[in-house]
């Protein structure tokens, strides 16, 4: 048996011989026994140890039985241990006992002792005690079970709020271009009813279909998005890397997205293109830079959006930054987590998982995705990719 597992014992007494005697009486494959010549050496294990029983000579000089149990008595740690009071023979008094059970003697034994009833009355405590550890043990493990169990409920809890949260913001988004493609529905039908001969300029099909590819493709990227968190839960979301020229990517993605800028009244500009390549998968990181200029077009205040790349010798880099309303200290450390989105962008859009999505792709790459930001002046971006994978 292990020593942490066995139950103390503590045998008093100022004679080596006798202390040699009562060990080999009492000792046992389930206990510890401690032995101690005088009161001060008593006093010294009782605080560095818990016992289970103390078997405690009457005479002893210095600091007598009586003496060190009145001690013991007086200190929270001690005060329950059991006490078994044990004196020669020669001064049987009953006043001994009397003065033993005053001081919280659970029994007083007279030399020589009874060998078989010394061993029964120590294996009573000892089982007492081993008794106790059990319920102590179960105790412990029942109020750790109650623990789990409400953090098992407050995160089911938890889970339910943000179901309904998410069913509520999908069906928000996901109204917004349906209404679009019905609104457009509905005003042709009524064309045709009023005017059946009637038919739609080049114009005006080219941007009633250039707006119904903008809400298709919203859609999609909602659906996408719901896909991709799912396959991260999962631990399913797949990364195929290639050979990619990071610059020419870049270069893509910001000519794409000029001329989104304009129409919002903001400036698009790319800056330092060093030729950087890796091994990556380019749909991923194009995703990722996707999210980000849109997040700083739509939160940049129409003021200029900055794009920059660069490397060092481990890895590349890639910045967006946009001097819009910033997001607050607090914010930043929550902004990476799924259904979350700044609290202060009161134009906040979409289901807060892009964010998630894109640093769960940075790392998928081996790198990572941070936040700088001022509230009021800018928020900076930064994706980081290793050039060897």
């Amino acid at each position: 048996m292990l020593a942490e597992n066995k139950i103390n014992i503590l045998i008093v007494d100022d004679l080596t011989e006798n202390l040699r005697a009562l060990e080999a009486i009492i000792r046992g494959e389930d206990r510890m026994i401690y032995q101690a010549k005088s009161g001060e050496e008593a006093l010294d294990l009782l605080l560095k140890h818990d016992f289970a029983l103390v078997i405690l000579d009457v005479q002893m000089p210095q600091m007598n039985g009586f003496e060190l149990a009145e001690l013991m008595r007086g200190s929270n740690k001690t005060r329950d241990i059991p006490l078994i009071f044990v004196t020669a023979a020669a001064v049987m008094d009953t006043d001994f006992s009397f003065k033993g059970y005053e001081q919280g003697a659970v029994d007083f034994l007279y030399k020589p002792l009874d060998i078989q009833a010394m061993k029964s009355k120590v294996n009573v405590f000892v089982a007492l005690r081993a008794q106790q550890n059990q319920m102590q043990s179960q105790l412990i493990a029942l109020e750790k079970s109650q623990a789990e169990l409400k953090l098992a409920q407050e995160e089911l809890q938890k889970m339910v709020q943000m179901r309904e949260q998410f069913m509520s913001m999908v069906a928000h988004e996901l109204r917004t271009p349906l209404n679009t493609l019905l609104l457009d529905t509905q005003v042709r039908q009524l064309k045709v009813q009023r005017n059946p001969s009637s038919g739609m300029s080049n114009d005006e099909i080219k941007v009633m279909l250039s707006r119904h590819l903008r809400q298709y493709q919203n859609m999609v990227r909602l659906i996408d998005d719901m896909l991709d968190v799912t396959r991260i839960k999962n631990g399913k979301l797949s990364i195929k890397t290639s050979d990619i020229c990071l610059t020419d990517l870049v270069a893509k993605i910001t000519q794409d997205f000029t001329t989104i800028a304009e129409s919002s009244g903001a400036i698009l500009k790319l800056s330092n293109q060093p030729a950087v390549n890796g091994h990556w998968d380019g749909l991923r990181i194009e995703q990722i830079i996707v999210n980000l200029v849109t997040n700083a077009l739509r939160y940049g205040n129409g003021k200029p959006v900055e794009v920059m790349m660069y490397a060092d010798a481990t890895h590349a880099y890639v910045q967006v930054k946009d001097q819009g309303v910033g997001i607050s200290a607090g914010d930043q450390k929550r902004i990476f987590e799924a259904f979350e989105r700044a609290s202060n962008h009161e134009m906040a859009a979409g289901l807060g998982l892009g964010l998630y999505i894109a640093k769960q792709l940075a790392m998928a790459h081996g790198g990572d995705l941070t936040v700088d930001s001022v509230p009021g002046e800018y928020t900076q971006f930064t994706l980081s990719m290793p050039l060897q994978s």
